[in-house]
């Protein structure tokens, strides 16, 4: 580890906090219906679709209404993208003679870009025809994402509201996320990575000579726009199949550092709206806080694993870190911290293979996931993500003390635990029940390139990536088949709407309640006994569901590493 490396890092974390109490505080006007600067030009457009969608942004919702409306959304979404993969053939904008996707891969694709998960069982530049990249991967990127922010803000209203039956509108929730917030955002990012040099275009494919005389195709296509709204709505799925490690997508160090701003840039704030909304800023902060400590430890052990590198070659004479897998304009720092952001921000993109990083970093990002993506998390999802584990922080701390807990003045009842537990052990269900199904069968056990605990630990992350709706692959497995891309596509929807449904329970009943005022033991929940509290909890839950798993995965292989033998 270097001080260089270490300054990098410390900028970036700077960078995320400035932003946060800025587009905090620009959401919540967004999000409250106040004007702002758009309004003038966005708000025509806002009240003509609510007019043409029969709804109207002072028409609220139950939270069963608003469930409804957010799946039949996205169950719409998924039909569309599925035709559009299974038609391609035969549509316009595709002149590069894009054939059919097959059955199976168009299933895990639609789950994949509705679920925000964007796994890619394929290779973007040479599957995908241009309209089925601008008309159903981005669009899904942007109303995928939205769709997060817009749960997140009606568990906000959970807790903000008192004595009432709704949470808000879900479609007016949604437009807003995407008219004023993802858009605009999305058009300045666009404009800046065409500077930086990626490519947006719509020709054809370029047809080059190489210096030997061979003659090469190179893919180019509408990149700037995609990259803009998966990094943003932490989508995640490339443009190309070597996704953020390709220089088209990902041209230096300066693209760099805004791609990884953009992952964290809207989930960071997300805890300062909840402050603004709630009354105090400073409960945001806590949550803002919890997060922090986890993302660091990550960084730490993440970088610090791959700066040592592998010890059996340094026996040889050969010192360094483990640069496999990694681009050298972006370095082992760069290439750590991206790897711990994109698994932290449920992302997926990647600027180096995490499949080369060595045992212990390679597990933080397994870590990361496993914990339900709730460092900084999803845009919305990581919010309403670690929601679920201060319930059942608040439910602990009660216990501790023998009194009914509250937090922010609303009491936590039996309803309110059993639909966060519901939600946390959804994940582990789908994460190790599918991995252990896949390591004995064989249909899953037969795409493993690579033997013994790394083998185990490529299916393991498959799963977890997929649950975690994170999208990001460790690689060494062919998941292009029958048995994958089924599985993994179950394992997203599980992953997404088995933890929003319970989320929007939790927000409906707590809205209901009234609020009741702070006592002598009433625990306070924005300062540092709190945060130490739900940082435990989080820990503990973590640690005892899937510490086997790991142990079964990167631990060993570090150890066997450490005796003198690889995989």
């Amino acid at each position: 580890m270097t001080l260089i490396g270490w300054i990098q890092i410390a900028v970036f974390c700077g960078i995320i906090i400035l932003l946060v109490k800025p587009l905090g505080g620009y959401m919540t006007r967004v999000y409250n219906g106040d004007r702002t600067w758009l309004s003038p030009v966005i708000g025509p457009i806002e009240r003509l679709l609510y007019r043409v969608s029969g709804t109207s942004e002072k028409e609220e919702q139950h939270w069963t209404t608003y469930a409804m409306a957010m799946v039949l959304f996205n169950l719409a979404g998924f039909l569309v993208l599925y035709g559009l993969q299974r038609f391609q053939g035969a549509l316009p904008l595709n002149p590069a003679g894009m054939g059919a996707v097959s059955p199976e891969l168009a299933f895990n694709t639609a789950a994949s870009f509705v679920t925000n998960t964007n796994w890619q069982n394929y290779g973007g530049e040479a599957t995908m025809s241009y309209l089925t990249q601008m008309a159903g991967l981005t669009v899904q990127n942007f109303v995928s994402a939205a769709t997060g922010m817009a749960v997140a803000l009606a568990v906000i209203r959970g807790f903000s509201r008192k004595s009432v039956s709704s949470l808000g509108n879900f479609w007016v929730d949604m437009t807003r996320s995407t008219f004023y917030i993802l858009l605009p955002l999305c058009v300045v990012l666009t404009l800046v990575y065409v500077y930086l040099g990626v490519p947006q275009t719509l020709g054809a494919y370029v047809n080059a000579t190489t210096l030997e005389g061979a003659q090469q195709t190179i893919a180019v296509g509408p990149v700037a726009s995609q990259l803009a709204i998966k990094m943003l709505g932490t989508n995640g799925g490339g443009f190309f199949n070597a996704n953020s490690a390709h220089p088209f997508e990902n041209p230096g160090a300066l693209s760099n550092l805004i791609q990884m701003v953009s992952i964290f840039a809207i989930g960071a704030a997300l805890t300062n709206v909840f402050g603004r909304m709630v009354g105090n800023q400073k409960q945001g902060w806590a949550i803002l806080a919890t997060m922090g400590v986890l993302f660091i430890a990550g960084v730490a052990v993440c970088y610090w694993a791959e700066a040592a590198g592998n010890p059996l070659l340094h026996a040889l004479g050969l010192e360094g870190g483990n640069m496999e897998g990694k681009e050298v304009r972006f370095g082992i720092p760069l290439s750590a911290l991206f790897a711990v952001i994109t698994t932290a921000a449920s992302c997926g993109a990647v600027n180096a293979m995490h499949d080369s990083f060595m045992a212990l970093g390679g597990m933080i990002p397994l870590i990361n996931m496993m914990l339900g993506e709730i460092i900084i998390g999803g845009v919305g999802a990581g919010f309403y993500g670690i929601i679920l584990f201060v319930v059942i922080a608040i439910f602990v701390a009660g216990l501790m003390v023998g009194r009914t807990p509250e937090y922010l003045g609303k009491k936590i009842e039996a309803k309110e635990v059993k639909m966060a537990m519901l939600a946390v052990l959804c994940l582990p269900l789908a994460m190790l029940g599918f991995t252990a199904l896949a390591t004995v069968l064989p249909a899953g056990a037969s795409s493993i390139w690579n033997p013994g605990p790394h083998g185990f630990s490529e299916i393991l992350y498959a799963y977890t990536s997929a649950t975690a709706n994170n999208g990001s692959a460790f690689g060494g497995l062919s998941g292009n088949t029958g048995w994958y891309n089924i599985t993994i596509g179950i394992a997203m929807l599980m992953g997404r709407f088995l933890v929003i449904i319970p989320a929007l329970a939790i927000a409906g009943s707590l809205a209901a309640k009234k609020t009741v005022p702070a006592s002598g033991g009433t625990l306070p929940t924005d300062g540092t006994l709190f945060v130490g509290l739900l940082l435990g909890i989080i820990i503990v839950v973590g640690g005892l569901t899937f510490f086997p798993a790991l142990a079964l995965g990167p631990i060993v292989e570090h150890l066997a590493m450490l005796a003198g033998q690889t995989f």
